[in-house]
């Protein structure tokens, strides 16, 4: 009896098991993908690379680069009885792909940095040394260049056509492990990261682990869509989230690398913010969308075509701007000298400008005068005073006025202004002292939001305040 009943209790779980394996294979069109003959024909133009530094400092052995100054004096008697290296000298290793027969590999530019030597080791065992052809930081692209001839190469396929939820495959040397093959899918696309802001990563669930940066992301037909960079972990290993170099920038990085040696990325000459759903309504917008444009710097592309502060860019050269994180990646992609149009949002109404990009320079990547007795704007909760000409030149603006305190549970401590912003227009008009402030302020229906540009720390930042 109890056998027969054991028996019959199993039923429930095996048909549902039955059911669950339906399920899945009826999603996938009958079956799993199989990457075995992927590998077998893609893998051996995947390389594991191997670097020598000669100038890393000393460090306390599995600790490298600790900063003593920065260890609480408690820990340092432990700390000191640990064994030390001598620095001077180190190792580390990576992936890479040949793209070319005669010789030219891409990895990620954090792979090589600082490499007094570089080697190159194939899936047959040959070795060779490479030369550093080129290394753009700001994408984490590299270029290498072998000696040699008759390589095998990946193909190639348009990291634009990836779209979320679709199969792709890793090969790399993670932890010094080479050709291992790791399988996911795309989790998302066009990541934003916080040090990134030329590339829109492709965000995936494969297994990517120290040593797999610069190997290759495939898709389902073989094709090259990615070059592994990044994982987000607390503990150093995977954990869940990987981020891919989309291959259509990694290729026009790699050559220019190969032309120049360097890389140029485009300029719009603009800073930008996200467009929050408050500061959405306040432009009498259905819902947060696009870039909203918080400054225009002089004499920049921006400022030539005619865009303008508080102008919402909807669209860049045909493509939709969906948040201000999606259109530093979109400038960046186009060639310096190339003519595009800009759709955006002025007024309520949508207009359509042409702008020129240009290139992006290296290196761009006390008391008030005329003070007033510092009038309390009382539906606004702040106490300001006019700003001095060297506080405005300082900002290279033309007017405002310095916050010189907030009203706790106003208004303005709502919103998030502080002592030591600099108001430079309160509901799109422009505030050139404390007085001026005060009459717009009185202008404001009570419960309507309205936007405010400031200038924090020397950046400017639109936030809403709804008056009371």
């Amino acid at each position: 009896m109890n056998r027969h009943s054991s028996r019959i209790s199993r039923k429930p779980m095996f048909w549902l098991v039955a059911l669950q394996i339906f399920a899945i294979t009826s999603v996938w069109g009958g079956e799993l993908p199989d990457f075995s003959a992927l590998i077998e024909q893609e893998g051996d133009a995947v390389v594991k690379i191997s670097v020598v530094t000669e100038s890393r400092p000393a460090s306390f052995q599995g600790i490298p680069g600790l900063d003593l100054d920065n260890i609480p004096p408690g820990l340092l008697p432990f700390l000191e009885q640990l064994p030390q290296n001598p620095g001077n000298r180190g190792t580390g290793n990576g992936s890479g792909f040949i793209i070319s027969s005669d010789g030219y590999v891409i990895t990620n530019a954090h792979v090589v940095d600082e490499a007094s030597s570089i080697e190159v080791g194939l899936q047959d065992q040959r070795q060779y040394k490479a030369t550093l052809v080129g290394s753009d930081k700001t994408t984490d692209i590299a270029l290498l260049k072998l000696n040699a001839t008759g390589l095998p190469t990946v193909r190639f396929g348009d990291s634009d056509d990836l779209k979320t939820g679709q199969w792709v495959l890793a090969i790399g040397s993670p932890y010094g492990f080479e050709h291992t093959a790791t399988q996911g899918i795309v989790s998302a696309l066009a990541r934003s990261l916080p040090d990134d802001t030329y590339v829109p990563f492709i965000q995936t669930d494969v297994a990517v682990n120290p040593g797999n940066s610069g190997g290759p992301l495939f898709n389902t037909d073989g094709e090259v869509v990615g070059v592994n960079s990044q994982i987000f972990s607390r503990s150093g290993g995977y954990q869940g989230l990987s981020f891919a170099i989309p291959i259509n920038v990694a290729m026009s990085v790699a050559d220019q690398l190969k032309t120049t040696g360097y890389a140029t990325r485009g300029w719009l000459g603009v800073q930008i913010q996200t467009l929050t759903q408050d500061l959405a309504a306040a432009y009498d917008l259905d819902r947060a969308r696009g870039a909203f444009v918080a400054s225009v710097i002089v004499g920049s592309p921006a400022q030539k075509a005619g865009l303008q502060v508080e102008d919402i860019i909807l669209r860049f050269n045909d493509r939709l701007v969906r948040h201000a994180d999606a259109l530093p990646p979109l400038v960046g992609s186009v060639p310096p000298g190339a003519t595009v149009e800009l759709v955006v949002l002025r007024n309520g109404k949508e207009r359509t400008l042409t702008v020129t990009i240009e290139a992006l320079e290296q290196d761009d990547v006390a008391s008030a005068a005329g003070a007033l007795d510092r009038p309390e704007a009382d539906r606004l909760g702040v106490v300001v005073d006019d700003a001095s000409s060297d506080q405005l030149a300082e900002l290279n603006v033309e007017y405002g006025v310095v916050v010189a305190q907030v009203i706790p549970g106003s208004p303005a401590a709502a919103a998030g202004l502080r002592a030591g912003d600099v108001i430079a227009s309160l509901a799109r008009t422009p505030i050139d002292s404390a007085a001026k402030l005060g009459t717009v302020i009185s202008r404001v229906d009570d419960g309507k939001a309205i936007p405010v540009r400031v200038y924090r720390d020397g950046n400017p930042v639109f936030v809403v305040v709804t008056l009371s």
